[in-house]
């Protein structure tokens, strides 16, 4: 059996302050701006969310891709992250997979975040380079770099093809 997906993954990312998530997607990642709706609590209880509402954001990446930046009515207080992604239980992250890695990392530290892995790219295996960081509230971002994205997404082929 297998789910009969119509459109492209989309990713929910729980947030505190709304505005400042979206300024960032929006004016550092380049997202565009779907829609908001609020959700109260009689419909926000049922669905698991949240006991009290909260309010929903839709961006979208250049290839189709949608974020939902959801923000509960009472947002939670500010968790410490661990020094490792993988020492969080439940941990997962956005892969943003880029031309140019050493350009993107030094736009976000432009932006000003901190990268994980240093101010530079981590080379994972041969030809392919990688960066963690994190959004303004935390949530991991990866940056990769494919020397050869076909080597990687056979199924794109090369630009031009």
């Amino acid at each position: 059996m297998s789910i009969d997906m119509i459109v492209p993954l989309e990713v929910g990312i729980a947030c505190r302050d709304l505005p400042a998530q979206r300024r960032f997607y929006e004016d550092t990642m380049g997202f565009r701006f779907i829609s908001e709706i609020v959700v109260p609590a009689e419909k926000s209880a049922p669905s698991g969310l949240c006991a009290d509402g909260y309010t929903v954001v839709r961006l979208q990446t250049p290839y189709g891709e949608r974020i939902k930046l959801l923000a509960p009515t009472h947002p939670p207080a500010a968790e410490v992250a661990p020094a490792y992604i993988l020492e969080r239980p439940n941990a997962c992250y956005l892969t943003f997979i880029v031309a140019d890695i050493q350009a993107a990392i030094d736009a976000l530290r432009g932006a000003g975040l901190h990268f994980m892995t240093g101010a530079q790219r981590v080379e994972a295996r041969p030809g392919v380079y990688l960066a963690f960081c994190r959004d303004p509230e935390g949530n991991v971002l990866e940056l990769v770099e494919y020397t050869d994205i076909t080597t990687y997404r056979p199924d794109l082929g090369k630009a031009g093809d």
